[in-house]
């Protein structure tokens, strides 16, 4: 059974942390760190707690639904989906939508 670590810091952590192992010298709301073996999914999701509350009022969602969205994302991430093709980020969109859809926010 794998294990995955969701750690919320400032956008400033995850700055550093994208400049020193993605070499990314910009905000991002989320980075993934995949150490799946064979079947087994297993990870950190590094998440900035400041891109999510920018996000969700860009986005005019709640912060929870928003928060949800970006793990949903980095869970994706671990099982094997890329957003760097046009194509792979609609499916990722597509998927991150359904999978919302499953969940009551009331």
């Amino acid at each position: 059974m794998g294990e995955i670590n969701v750690i919320f810091c400032s956008d400033e952590h995850l700055l550093t942390l994208n400049r020193e192992h993605l070499e990314h010298d910009y905000y991002t709301d989320i980075i993934t760190f995949d150490y799946r073996q064979g079947q087994v999914v297993s990870g950190d999701l590094f998440i900035s707690y400041d891109r999510v509350l920018d996000n969700a009022k860009k986005f005019t969602v709640s912060s929870k639904q928003e928060t949800y969205r970006v793990v949903i994302h980095g869970i994706m991430h671990l099982c094997g989906y890329f957003d760097k093709k046009k194509n792979d980020v609609k499916l990722m969109r597509f998927k991150e939508n359904y999978y919302l859809s499953k969940i009551n926010f009331e």
